[in-house]
């Protein structure tokens, strides 16, 4: 008998979920099912991606909901198009021997109107992201007052794509009596948030530690210096031959370059970030579901909700600003019970955020070398053969050719044919990785030395730290202020170094050599009215980062009191101390949180 049956699923659905491969419930599905089978409590799940959550909530409505009305009676909110669909197609077929079940895919990039068409029809269940479902409610083309159950799928991520004002408004829609289930790979506060806004004594539920990493997932870090990150990061894959993975990158143009430098190197590989369409963003999906692309290079934005079984290897070519972010990175490897691996390729100076992340998810990362030239030509020699050893052989097809292939090798010994196949990969990595350098850099390359030698603060050898009167005032996270340095100097994302963004001003570093290109190619920029100024920081001898000394013709005069006023062509703002955009006000007295400003959304 299926265990599903024992957790209270009935048959035509088991029968569906069988042919399906749905063998075992999974610990979620397991824990959560009979509690939401009830109907009676709202819910938090906490379980990483890749858990089977889709089914925990999937389930328990397809027996809840009487489909016998043709009304919403469910709503399930997620991040993005993709798990949008996903969740979709999953849930029409765990009920394909069901009748009049009517579920509706509601998301941007597609035709609204065709969306509508098929609200008016008639549906029970809506799948929607949070920006197309409001856009129809808007329009008023919709009756949620039949809904008895609100799900929020990966909350967590929903958050920090800025979506807390539509889910609010969107619940605001829903009937108070309604049962809210919330699913989230992570607790962080804004969740905390939901749950107790929208919740009464919720049924909490946590596989495994808050806010931990999936344990079937091994976290490895490599440490080498910048210039050599891109011959590093290709070095792994290479001595990885069977990776089907996904990058990880900073910045839209980090991504773009990156993919780019390996396409022309010969890799299967293709960007996804938030400048492409959505007609180019579906074939770039297409192409990697179908493995016909080895490496997907994203950003954080562009890789949410990607649900893609098999994933090998997820690289973090650039750690990610935000620490939790690196579990839903993570995540995207070892899902439904598989293994996988989490790389980290960093310079010596970021060793201590592993340690931070390794609080975060309660493991530890293993410190792993860059593998050499000799490395990888074996690793690629003996994938060769394990591919020709396991290769399916149609015999019917083969075998009219196979008096002329002896005929061909008659000469050649067994030997020497398998010389010649082995030969055909061996040596072209052979010849690539001839005289390859040792590319690992010590963890203390980049550490202040001590006495007269000591450098200054966060400058790396090699580099120049740099001031901009730009800072997180003019909403600069470090990904926008890197976006921004690139376009305007054009040079190339990999190369810029530490970015630090204080309140009215930041500092950043790059190589020596192209520090001038970027000052010249500053000296008439423009910011919203008001004139860009990059000059050499101010440090010296080790203390604190400052911005470098004006002579009166910078964005800050100095007040009575000590505090300053901007005086650019920018709106004027005054604060007091600190580094910090927090006590920013404009003399109208209101916060920027009072006057309601949200950030750009990709």
């Amino acid at each position: 008998m299926n265990p599903f049956i024992e957790l209270g699923i009935r048959h035509d659905i088991v029968n569906a979920i069988t042919d399906l491969g749905f063998e075992n419930p999974t610990p979620i599905q397991e824990q959560s099912i009979p509690v939401l089978l009830t109907g009676s409590n709202d819910f938090v799940g906490l379980a990483q991606t890749g858990t089977g959550k889709t089914a925990a909530f999937g389930l328990p409505l397809l027996e809840l909901i009487d489909f016998d009305q043709n009304k919403p009676q469910a709503l399930i909110l997620c991040p993005t198009r993709e798990l949008c669909l996903q969740i979709t197609s999953d849930i029409k077929s765990y009920s394909k021997n069901m009748s009049n079940v009517k579920v509706v895919a509601v998301y941007g990039g597609s035709s609204i109107m065709d969306q509508l068409r098929e609200i008016k029809r008639g549906v029970q269940i809506v799948v929607a992201t949070p920006g197309r479902m409001l856009d129809i409610i808007g329009r008023k083309a919709i009756d949620f007052s039949a809904i008895q159950y609100v799900v929020l799928d990966e909350a967590d991520e929903m958050l920090n794509m800025g979506f807390q004002e539509d889910i609010n408004e969107i619940l605001s829609t829903t009937p108070e009596e309604k049962k809210t289930w919330l699913f989230s790979a992570t607790m962080p506060t804004e969740v905390r948030r939901i749950a107790k806004n929208y919740m009464t004594d919720p049924f909490e539920l946590t596989m495994g530690t808050k806010n931990t990493g999936n344990v079937n997932i091994e976290h490895e870090y490599y440490i080498v210096k910048a210039r050599d990150k891109y011959a590093a990061f290709k070095r792994i894959v290479d001595f990885n031959p069977e990776i089907f993975g996904i990058v990880f990158c900073r910045t839209k143009i980090e991504t773009q370059e990156i993919a780019e430098s390996l396409i022309k190197d010969g890799y299967n590989a293709d960007s996804l970030h938030g400048d492409l369409s959505q007609q180019q963003r579906d074939k770039v999906m297409k192409r990697y579901r179908d493995r016909s692309l080895q490496l997907l290079i994203a950003t954080d934005v562009a890789a949410r909700g990607i649900d893609v079984s098999d994933v090998t290897h997820v690289i973090n070519y650039s750690l990610p600003d935000e620490i939790e972010n690196y579990t839903h990175r993570s995540g995207r490897t070892g899902r439904a019970g598989k293994t996988g691996v989490s790389i980290a390729i960093i310079n010596a100076k970021e060793i201590g955020k592993i340690r931070q992340i390794e609080r975060v998810i309660g493991k530890k990362f293993v410190k792993a070398e860059i593998p050499t030239g000799f490395d990888v030509c074996e690793k690629q020699l003996f994938g060769l053969v394990h591919k020709v050893h396991n290769v399916e052989v149609i015999d019917s097809q083969i075998d009219q050719y196979i008096p002329r292939i002896m005929a061909e090798f008659e000469e050649l010994s067994k030997e020497d044919i398998i010389k010649r196949f082995a030969s055909l990969e061996f040596n072209r990595f052979l010849e690539y990785y001839k005289n390859a350098p040792d590319l690992n850099a010590s963890a203390d390359e980049s550490r202040v030395r001590e006495g007269s030698e000591r450098a200054p603060r966060g400058a790396n050898a090699g580099y120049t730290r740099l001031f901009i009167n730009l800072g997180s005032v003019d909403n600069f996270t470090r990904g926008d202020l890197l976006g921004y340095i690139c376009n305007t100097s054009k040079i190339s994302g990999r190369t810029v170094g530490k970015i630090d963004v204080k309140g009215v001003y930041s500092f950043f570093e790059v190589p020596n050599e192209e520090a001038q290109q970027v000052i010249t190619a500053f000296k008439d920029a423009n910011f919203q009215g008001r004139d860009v100024r990059i000059e050499l920081s101010g440090d010296s001898g080790g203390g604190e980062s400052r911005p470098p000394r004006s002579s009166g013709g910078g964005a800050y005069q100095r007040r009575e009191g000590g505090s300053r006023e901007r005086r650019d062509g920018g709106r004027e703002r005054s604060y007091s101390g600190g580094g910090s955009g927090s006590g920013f006000r404009d003399f109208s007295g209101k916060s920027r949180e009072d006057r309601g400003e949200r950030r750009k959304r990709f």
